[in-house]
């Protein structure tokens, strides 16, 4: 097996999507995770790296230096981060979803590019978990991200366009992160979505993912997401879209997908995006880079 190391600069000290993909992926993949290049050690063979700017090049040159492969996950999702990842020339390019495939694709057309999703655990996220109790009056509308920008960059997930919408119609709105009105562990998520009726993501188009969404639906929740084509490719048939920034259209489709009867469409819908298979599509790319 390859000796595989993943740089995920933040792992330890925040939890959002690409310190869940790092950790995940090193359990199945047997990986070590370094906060940075300059931790790599001689015999690493596969540098899986979520980290930009100056650590990718540093990356890409310690990996010409030991005659490693260098995989870039664009967790950063279509933007300068991930255009400076494309010009590091990484031996493959992983997009998260096809729509952020075609980009770089056009930004630098000489790196191989794949696609590969993140992921959820459907164990730890399944519609059968005890709720946590929440003093809120039914329906309960959840979002989950910091509700302000931090140090690592972290940014707005524009919950305040939520919160806008849904004074408009009756229903309560949780916000669950830095800065909301819970702050929870990962481990304590999953309660937080079983108590809850309809999961709301009024994220930027700019963003590469979003893990709770698929989070969300693995707890059976449907979600009324940002009309981006990233968003469709996640969400499919278990929610609705729409333009966060449009108020009344915003409050028009949670009250439409507080109404309609979902049944067990988002719980499928996330079962395509475990981590499990995840991994495997990691591991065949590995395999193929070592040939």
């Amino acid at each position: 097996m390859a000796k595989i190391a993943i740089l995920s600069q933040y792992s330890g000290q925040v939890y959002r999507g690409a310190e869940v993909f790092a950790q995940e992926l090193s359990s199945r993949l047997h990986a070590r995770i370094y906060k940075h290049a300059g931790q790599l050690e001689p015999g690493t063979q596969i540098v899986i790296s979520t980290n930009g700017r100056r650590d990718v090049f540093i990356a890409k040159v310690w990996c010409l230096a030991h005659g490693a492969k260098l995989v870039v996950s664009g967790q950063s999702g279509p933007g300068l981060d991930d255009r400076l990842n494309l010009y590091a020339f990484p031996d493959t390019f992983v997009a998260l979803t096809s729509h952020q495939a075609l980009w770089a694709k056009k930004i630098n057309p000489f790196v191989k590019v794949g696609v590969i999703p993140n992921g959820v655990d459907l164990q730890q996220f399944n519609p059968q978990v005890q709720p946590i109790k929440i003093d809120l009056p039914k329906p309960v509308i959840l979002t989950v991200g910091a509700r302000n920008p931090s140090k690592t960059g972290e940014v707005s997930k524009r919950q305040k366009l939520l919160i806008a919408a849904a004074n408009k119609i009756n229903c309560s709105v949780l916000c669950v992160g830095r800065g909301g009105d819970l702050e929870l562990k990962h481990n304590d998520m999953p309660g937080a979505y079983t108590a809850c009726d309809l999961f709301s993501y009024p994220t930027s188009p700019r963003e590469s993912f979003g893990i709770a969404i698929l989070e969300a639906m693995a707890s059976g929740l449907p979600v009324v997401a940002t009309d981006d084509p990233i968003r469709r490719e996640i969400v499919g048939n278990a929610g609705l879209f729409v333009d966060p920034a449009d108020t009344n259209a915003y409050a028009t489709a949670l009250k439409k997908a507080l109404s309609l009867k979902w049944g067990s469409k988002p719980r499928h819908q996330a079962e395509k995006f475990s981590w499990d298979s995840v991994a495997l599509k990691y591991d065949q790319l590995i395999r193929s880079l070592n040939r």
